[in-house]
């Protein structure tokens, strides 16, 4: 796919999607950080339901250690995996107390030493809260990467630094949410909504035609 292909596709992708972010509901980073590490293999809204009833009582590391292990699972207990990753998120808010004043770190190194935060997790809250243009390929993005010739690979982190090569550089910081969000709305898994898509005629999946478009 040539760059001024690239480029019409964020910039069409822009215009459809004017405020682009993230959909996780959060006032602060460490509530963002949180948020991110349980909504792995959940999706935002089971987590924004729960953090819904969970931040008002706990939304700092002392408050949320305060809970106990116990008390957090209440409050968690509706999202997949809720009991390892109710273990991650008291280990998390330990190390963020004992190593960095009970804030989040803005480095990717510091971030991925905390249990639960991976490299995708690490990306968004990267992106998200510090406005580093990262990109954070999750399923959305894997697909989308692969489907519409912007970054084909075999893998997240290939498909990455794909991606973090073919957006031209205006649109980088926004990258990562543009394609969630067409992802998650129109470019769907099993039946994506092509006759409505705006870059339908630069996307080059072969399967539009089956698709509707």
């Amino acid at each position: 796919m040539n760059a001024e292909k690239r480029h019409e596709i964020f910039r069409r992708l822009s215009i459809a999607i004017p405020e682009p972010t993230t959909e996780l509901v959060h006032q602060t980073t460490f509530e963002l950080l949180i948020a991110v590490i349980l909504s792995a293999q959940a999706t935002d809204k089971g987590v924004n339901l729960a953090t819904a009833k969970l931040f008002p009582v706990a939304n700092t590391p002392q408050a949320i250690l305060a809970l106990g292990l116990e008390g957090l699972e209440r409050y968690i207990r509706t999202i997949g995996l809720y009991r390892s990753k109710a273990r991650n998120v008291m280990a998390t808010c330990e190390m963020l107390l004992a190593q960095h004043g009970g804030e989040v770190p803005a480095t990717r190194e510091d971030l991925e030493k905390l249990p639960g935060v991976g490299r995708k997790t690490a990306n968004v809250i990267l992106n998200t809260a510090f406005g580093q243009p990262t990109i954070a390929v999750d399923t959305h993005l894997f697909r989308l990467g692969n489907r519409t010739g912007l970054a084909p690979g075999k893998t997240p982190l290939e498909v990455e630094k794909k991606l973090m090569k073919a957006v031209p550089k205006p649109y980088l910081r926004d990258a990562h949410h543009l394609l969630i969000l067409h992802g998650r709305y129109v470019c769907t898994a099993r039946k994506p909504k092509c006759q409505i898509c705006v870059i339908n005629d630069l996307c080059e999946f072969k399967g539009k035609e089956l698709a509707g478009a």
